[in-house]
């Protein structure tokens, strides 16, 4: 046999570095078949589903298969899905009436629960991971809290409390602006607190004594430093991507949150919409918006109409933006810089207007684990990434509220 060449040398040590992330080649039906397997067998945990506010506009009984949205519990189903977050959302409108933000908090847990009380067989209220993990022994989909817009709270300490008894596991900080907790990647004005507020602070003590996940999705970066500081517990983003792809678009976390959430031992979640995955998506669904509203005002068709709706869901799946490749380009670079213990899902389900080819509803996310299976991830590392990584985090942040401080 002749002596090996010198690049056939490098090549074999560059693969031997990659180690599990060397794919296999392997026929698609046979991973295909393999991703189906797996996301069946393994806990799916998604950090944000907007599915009580969508509710909120235009009611459908989502254990049966809806005409509107990403989630249903046959799509859940289908996708493997055990335990998706149920996004409690106050929108930016409502932070100057802090009385009607707490209301509609209220309001919105209220449904997440008369859900679960109508179809006890198919959805359960989860308040810990063990929770979950019994719940998933069963047949019905878990459904536990994270509020979306610490606004919430109406400025009051108690209300974190409050929102704890009912069911709230981790609290978004801000929204769409800055608000009375902190500063918000999406508001154009300048900064109204430079990061934490100082009743941000007590807030996040707060959440660290009861055992609530700090969320800095939404946030600053000097916000989100902040809260990483000032938090005892691991810290998550329950719905981010990554800058690296968007750059200049604060909304996605950079390089550097990337690791310092993980220095918390936290997870950043890795979310589907279009917008986040590449700057060039980010004004292609400008014009098929634009087309769909002049066609339902030309119809006279009301918003919450179910004919608006189900012409919106048409538009929606005729034009996705992006591939599951996109989104597997996000968890690679975020396994990159931290490992794939600090890497999770939050797609943003109902939360968003244009999603990726092949990740347009919940039943989508074997086709996410197929690409990853393709890409050389082990079973173990992404069932980490499926839910095993934030039940860690959760877990962890409950077991800190229950040591005394120091």
């Amino acid at each position: 046999m002749p002596a090996p060449t010198s690049s056939l040398i490098v090549v074999s040590f560059v693969l031997l570095l990659m180690g599990s992330r060397v794919s296999q080649a392997q026929p698609a039906a046979s991973i295909d078949a393999r991703a189906d397997r797996l996301v069946q067998a393994s806990l799916l945990v998604d950090g944000h589903v907007d599915l009580p506010y969508r509710l909120n506009d235009f009611y459908e009984n989502p254990a049966d298969s809806t005409v509107g949205g990403d989630f249903d519990y046959p799509r859940a189903r289908a996708g493997g899905l055990d335990a998706p977050f149920m996004s409690i959302y106050i929108p930016t409108y409502l932070q100057s009436n802090p009385a009607a933000a707490t209301n509609r908090a209220d309001a919105l847990i209220d449904l997440v629960e008369e859900i679960a009380a109508a179809h006890p067989a198919k959805f359960a209220l989860a308040t810990s991971p063990d929770d979950v993990r019994q719940i998933s022994k069963t047949e019905a989909v878990a459904l536990p809290l994270g509020m979306e817009n610490g606004a919430g709270l109406g400025g009051e300490l108690d209300n974190v409390e409050h929102f704890y008894d009912r069911g709230v596991r981790y609290i978004t900080l801000t929204h769409g602006t800055h608000n009375r907790l902190g500063d918000s990647s999406y508001d154009d004005s300048e900064p109204r607190w430079n990061g934490l507020s100082p009743f941000g602070e007590r807030v996040v003590a707060e959440m660290n004594r009861l055992g609530i996940m700090v969320d800095v999705s939404h946030v600053t970066d000097a916000t989100a430093i902040d809260a990483i500081e000032q938090s005892n517990a691991p810290v998550v983003a329950s719905h981010s991507s990554c800058r690296h792809f968007t750059p200049g678009w604060k909304r996605n976390v950079s390089d550097n949150l990337i690791r310092e959430i993980a220095g918390t031992g936290g997870v950043v979640m890795i979310t589907f919409g279009s917008s986040f995955l590449r700057t060039a998506y980010q004004d292609r669904d400008d014009p098929i918006r634009n087309r769909m509203n002049a066609h339902i005002d030309a119809m006279g068709w009301a918003e919450d109409s179910r004919e608006a709706v189900v012409y919106e869901q048409r538009t929606r799946r005729e034009h996705p933006i992006g591939t599951v490749q996109d989104v597997a380009d996000h968890i690679d670079h975020a396994v990159d810089l931290v490992g794939t213990e600090h890497v999770g899902l939050g797609s943003d389900f109902d939360g968003v207007f244009v999603l990726p080819e092949g990740l347009q509803d919940a039943s989508g996310y074997p086709a996410l684990v197929a690409e990853l299976l393709r890409r050389g991830y082990s079973d173990t590392e992404i069932q980490q990434i499926l839910g095993e990584n934030l039940l860690r985090v959760w877990t962890e942040v409950a077991a800190a509220a229950e040591r005394p401080s120091e």
